[in-house]
């Protein structure tokens, strides 16, 4: 696996540092995306949590850590993909929104959550069950010293989702974020081996402007299977109906209230980088989703707040490259 990720890095590395021909950043995507091809000859646990990952972009982003954490961040991602198919939850700050439809009944999500819960503990135990995602996690524990309290936070909070239903408020969908991303990105600083109260600080508002910018980004999705997730206050501020998304307007109303969750995640970028002098520069290679969350919000900002806008449908080719840029420079 060590050896597989290395030359997969050194691919990106060296394509990164050529002087780049159209097509290239394109080339080097499709490179990195069909990765998971070339893994025959790694051990099953960690082919698993390869095929779980499915994001792209924390694909990516797991790519461009030290090699001593890259393993344990493909399990941690992997954790984060198990627990949203079983929450039945499609948010793509954490996933595909494809996985909405993976649990039908809620007492199956409940069986799963309650199998993580008790996983975690016999984790701790230094007793994983027989399970290869599990194993992984035994792995990045021991390996990192991981805090049990951030893995058992994701859990509960996922469990609550469940009940499928829309945020009450901008707070609430910023509490979910911080208590679900948030928490990722601090075992991912563990996995760095930072223990900073800044890179914490840092931490938290990003995983809240993920959170916020995920469940802006997965609206047409969801509003074409008839959902709505956005804050309803807000909704309700401008006077846009959940009937309204799910037709997909383009009206001024559904623009302002993207404008006003669009303008929150801003806020908590423009917070967590107020702590960039103070945060340790190995800890940034925690925060590379930063990148993809301004490029959002730049092309959201350009289709003039348009969430169904079809310029927001197609990925930028060139998030690769701007996240090595941005792990080289030592910056998020």
């Amino acid at each position: 696996m060590a050896s597989m990720f290395g030359s997969v890095y050194r691919a990106l590395h060296r394509a990164l540092h050529r002087r780049l021909a159209p097509g290239v950043c394109v080339q080097g995507a499709a490179r990195i995306q069909s990765v998971r091809a070339a893994t025959n000859d790694s051990q099953p646990e960690e082919k698993y949590c390869l095929e779980l990952v499915r994001d792209y972009d924390g694909f990516v982003s797991s790519l461009l850590l030290p090699e001593e954490a890259r393993r344990s961040s493909l399990a941690l991602r992997a954790f984060n993909v198990e627990l949203a198919q079983a929450a039945s939850f499609s948010n793509q700050l954490f996933v595909s929104p494809k996985v909405k439809d993976s649990v039908s009944q809620k007492t199956i999500g409940l069986m799963r959550m309650q199998f993580w819960k008790t996983a975690i503990e016999e984790i701790y135990r230094d007793d994983p069950p027989s399970h290869q995602l599990s194993a992984e996690l035994w792995r990045a524990v021991r390996k990192h010293y991981l805090t049990k309290r951030w893995l058992l936070r994701i859990i509960t909070e996922r469990e609550k989702d469940l009940d499928d239903r829309a945020y009450r408020n901008l707070q609430e969908l910023e509490a979910y974020s911080e208590n679900t991303q948030s928490s990722l990105i601090y075992l991912l600083l563990e996995c760095l081996g930072i223990k900073d109260v800044h890179a914490d600080h840092a931490a938290s508002h990003i995983g809240k402007a993920q959170g916020i910018v995920t469940c802006l980004r997965a609206t047409p999705y969801h509003s074409s299977r008839r959902k709505v997730y956005l804050p309803m206050d807000i909704c309700m501020l401008h006077g846009a109906s959940q009937e309204d998304f799910i037709r997909g307007s383009r009206e001024q109303n559904v623009r302002d209230v993207a404008y006003d969750i669009a303008s929150q995640a801003h806020v908590h970028l423009e917070h967590a980088r107020s702590f960039s002098r103070n945060v340790p520069a190995a800890a940034t290679p925690a925060f590379l989703q930063t990148v993809v969350l301004e490029d959002y919000l730049q092309r959201v900002r350009r289709a003039d707040f348009d969430v169904f806008s079809p310029s927001l449908q197609n990925r930028n080719p060139l998030l690769p490259f701007q996240m090595y840029l941005r792990s080289w420079k030592k910056t998020y």
